[in-house]
């Protein structure tokens, strides 16, 4: 069964390959995640992704299957990023604040000769965010390296009024379209539950 390399620092990528049994090593890709212009979110999430796998793969001896995922928060079509501050970050929770929003996520495979990418969407509606609320979110640090400005698996939970689609995308990693893409690469699930980053 072919190694599989994971193009990302997220821990929450890790802890999600983890939980399907899929052991892995991490692979450092780091690359320019600015939009281009005119660029659409969806074309957006699946360059970036593609961009991680294809910066992954250099680092594996040409040997191996890399995994590239973005995922990014969608407002009336507008990206939004990483907040950069506590401004950004109070304006962004107030923009999501008691409406709908999506949330793409692409996922990205490649083996040097071939690659296949998907882009998942999710939609998820807030509750009202009163600006105390917001506030102390932002002092929790939580939002800090999170697109959207929150993390639903943490303290922003309870801000999630409604979802539907894909939890786990929402977290970073859609892992039902992930484990189909794993299985034409030949990686099967299930095939521990070690966490391989403690190894």
């Amino acid at each position: 069964m072919p190694q599989l390399y994971l193009a990302s620092g997220s821990p929450r990528r890790r802890e999600l390959l983890t939980q399907i049994g899929v052991p892995f090593t991490v692979v450092s890709a780091p690359i320019d995640e600015t939009p281009l212009p005119g660029e659409a979110p969806t074309a957006y999430v699946e360059r970036l992704a593609q961009a991680k796998a294809v910066a992954g793969f250099a680092h594996t001896d040409g040997a191996g299957v890399v995994l590239g995922a973005d995922t990014t928060v969608v407002l009336d079509g507008v990206i939004l990023g990483k907040p950069e501050n506590r401004e950004q970050a109070l304006a962004m929770l107030g923009d999501l604040s008691k409406r709908e929003h999506q949330v793409l996520t692409a996922v990205a495979l490649t083996d040097g000769q071939r690659s296949v990418s998907r882009c998942v969407s999710t939609t998820v509606r807030f509750r009202t965010i009163s600006f105390e609320e917001a506030l102390r979110y932002w002092d929790s640090g939580e939002p800090v390296d999170k697109a959207g400005g929150y993390a639903i698996q943490g303290l922003g939970a309870v801000f999630v009024s409604a979802i539907e689609g894909s939890y786990s995308a929402v977290v970073g990693l859609p892992l039902s379209e992930t484990a189909e893409m794993l299985e034409q690469f030949a990686i099967a699930v299930w095939q521990s539950h070690e966490d391989p980053a403690t190894r």
